[in-house]
C-alpha cells in the first residue's frame, strides 16, 4: 500500500504535472538506512523507479554528479531520466528487485562474484581519482565513522564504556592501515543488497553517493565480508587471492599478499564497527530495528580479526566479555 503524506502528493504532482506522466500503478520499491525512500512506477510504455529524497536531510545532487562519474568508467549505474533537486525527487532507470542478496548461493555464487570484481576492478583502474572531485577518506573521516560504534552501539545501546587507552590504541591502528594502502576510488557500500541482478550487463550498481578516494581493499572487503551474508574463510580467501593477484598484474599494488590480506582484515574491521554503530543507530535514532538481526554476524566478523592479530588481542578479549554479558542478542551468528 503507497503511504500518504506530503513527500508523496508533492511527488505525484511533480510526475504528473511536471513530467506529463500517466502512471497506471506505483508502489514502495525499497528503503535503506538513509531518510531516502524508492517507488516503482508503471506507465503505459513502461516502468521507473523514482527516488524521494528529502532535501531537508538528504542532497542528491552527490548522486548525480557520481552516477556520471561512474558512467564515465563502465559501470551499469541507473539512467537518471529526470530530476528535481529543489523537491529532491528522481526518475530512474528499474534495475528489477533481484539484489545479490537473494540469489546468492553455493551454485551461483562464483558467477556472480566473478560479475562484481569485473565491475569493482573497471571502477578502480577507469575511474580517474585527481579529477574525480570526491572527498578523500582521511583521518578525521575514518574517526568519525570509528565514534559510530562508540557512540551508538557500546554507549547508547549497550550502556557500556571502552577504556579510552585502548580504544585509542585500535583507532590508531585501523587508521594507519587504512592511510598507507594505494588510493582508489572506493563505492563505499559495496555489497550484495547494493549489486543488482541483470539480464545483461550485471551487476546494476546502486546506492553510490557516498563514494570516496580511499583504500584499494575496501570495496573488496565490503562485497566478500558482507554485513548480510558470510562464506566459509577457505572460500573467501580464494576469491581474495584471485583479487588481489588481478591487482597485482595491473600494476594497482606492490606488496606481499600477506600485506594485502593485513589490509584487507583490518579494513573490513574498520568497517564492521561502523556497521555494528550504524545498526544500533538505526534502531534507537530511527525505530529500523530488523537491522539489529545483522549484529552478530558483524560482530562475529570483528571477534574473528581481532583473534589474529596479537595487538587486538587486548580488545577482543573487552569484546568477548561484552558478548556473553549480553547473551544470546550478540552472540547468535546467521551463517
Amino acid at each position: 500500500m503507497m503511504p500518504e503524506d506530503l513527500r508523496t502528493i508533492a511527488m505525484f504532482d511533480w510526475l504528473k504535472n511536471n513530467l506529463l506522466l500517466t502512471i497506471t500503478a506505483c508502489e514502495p520499491a525499497s528503503s535503506d538506512a538513509s531518510f531516502r525512500r524508492y517507488f516503482r512506477i508503471k506507465t503505459p510504455d513502461q516502468q521507473f523507479i523514482v527516488m524521494d529524497a528529502p532535501p531537508t536531510q538528504e542532497n542528491i545532487e552527490p548522486f548525480i554528479r557520481i552516477a556520471e562519474l561512474l558512467k564515465l568508467s563502465q559501470i551499469n549505474v541507473p539512467t537518471i531520466f529526470q530530476q528535481n533537486q529543489t523537491d529532491g525527487f528522481l526518475l530512474l532507470e528499474d534495475f528489477g528487485s533481484q539484489c545479490f542478496l537473494d540469489q546468492l548461493n553455493s551454485r551461483t555464487a562464483d558467477d556472480l562474484y566473478q560479475s562484481a570484481f569485473d565491475s569493482l576492478f573497471k571502477l578502480q583502474t577507469l575511474t580517474s581519482i585527481k579529477d574525480s572531485g570526491l572527498p578523500v577518506y582521511d583521518q578525521p573521516l575514518l574517526h568519525r565513522e570509528l565514534a559510530i560504534f562508540d557512540d551508538w552501539f557500546l554507549t547508547q545501546l549497550l550502556d557500556i564504556q571502552i577504556p579510552a587507552a585502548m580504544w585509542d590504541r585500535v583507532r590508531t591502528l585501523l587508521t594507519a592501515s587504512a592511510l598507507e594502502q594505494p588510493r582508489v576510488c572506493v563505492h563505499r557500500d559495496y555489497h550484495s543488497r547494493n549489486l543488482m541482478v541483470l539480464d545483461s550487463n550485471s551487476p546494476g550498481v546502486i546506492d553510490f553517493q557516498d563514494a570516496v578516494i580511499g583504500p584499494i581493499t575496501y570495496d573488496l572487503v565490503s562485497l566478500l565480508r558482507d554485513c548480510y551474508i558470510s562464506w566459509p574463510e577457505q572460500q573467501l580467501a580464494q576469491w581474495r587471492s584471485i583479487y588481489f593477484e588481478r591487482l597485482r598484474q595491473a600494476g594497482l599494488i606492490n606488496c606481499s599478499a600477506s600485506q594485502f590480506n593485513r589490509w584487507f582484515d583490518l579494513m573490513g574491521l574498520q568497517r564492521h564497527l561502523k556497521a555494528i554503530g550504524i545498526f544500533s543507530r538505526l534502531h534507537l535514532r530511527d525505530g529500523k530495528s530488523n537491522y539489529l538481526g545483522d549484529i552478530p554476524r558483524t560482530l562475529n566478523y570483528v571477534t574473528t580479526v581481532c583473534a589474529a592479530y596479537p595487538e587486538l588481542a587486548e580488545f577482543n578479549e573487552f569484546l568477548l566479555r561484552l558478548r556473553a554479558a549480553e547473551g544470546p542478542a550478540l552472540s547468535g551468528v546467521e551463517v
